[in-house]
């Protein structure tokens, strides 16, 4: 798996009301509160041994919470976390299947990339990237780091899901 490097000085504006329309989704910063709910949408919809929502219950107790969630009608579609995995990373994230493609993640995405600039972070480091690097790249310049194979980045120490 690649590793994504984004300039945050240089990306481009992600404008949230514009990406979610009229569809009366919120995105908002996750509190302790929001925990199982976070936790319980991430293992029911994503197949990560529980990785993920670990990560997510890490970023939730960041002070200030590094998680975000994207909420329709009182429930959870989406999160995106930074600061979880290790420090300058994005991610994990991810929507609900069925809403996908409507904007949500790229409003998340955006939403973090915004706070880690607003945190003092110059860089952003996008780890463990898929099949969603063309994404990253068209959505926020974002790069490949030579070289980053999954021997080679903080991902090395995993224990889960080998």
């Amino acid at each position: 798996m690649t590793d994504l490097l984004v300039n945050l000085y240089n990306m481009p504006k992600i404008d949230i009301d514009t990406q979610l329309g009229n569809d009366k989704i919120i995105i908002k910063r996750a509190m302790p509160f929001d925990k199982r709910k976070i936790t319980d949408f991430v293992n029911m919809h994503f197949d990560t041994n529980e990785g993920w929502a670990y990560e997510c219950e890490k970023a939730i107790f960041n002070n200030p919470s590094s998680c975000f969630i994207a909420v329709k009608d009182c429930e959870i579609i989406g999160f995106a976390c930074y600061d979880s995995t290790a420090l300058g990373f994005f991610g994990p994230t991810g929507v609900s299947p069925q809403l996908r493609g409507k904007g949500i993640g790229k409003a998340l995405l955006g939403k973090c990339l915004e706070a880690m600039k607003e945190k003092g972070y110059g860089y952003a480091i996008i780890g463990y990237v898929g099949d969603a690097i063309d994404f990253y790249q068209k959505t926020v310049n974002a790069v490949v780091i030579e070289n980053s194979t999954t021997d080679k980045t903080v991902f090395k120490n995993l224990v889960f899901g080998k």
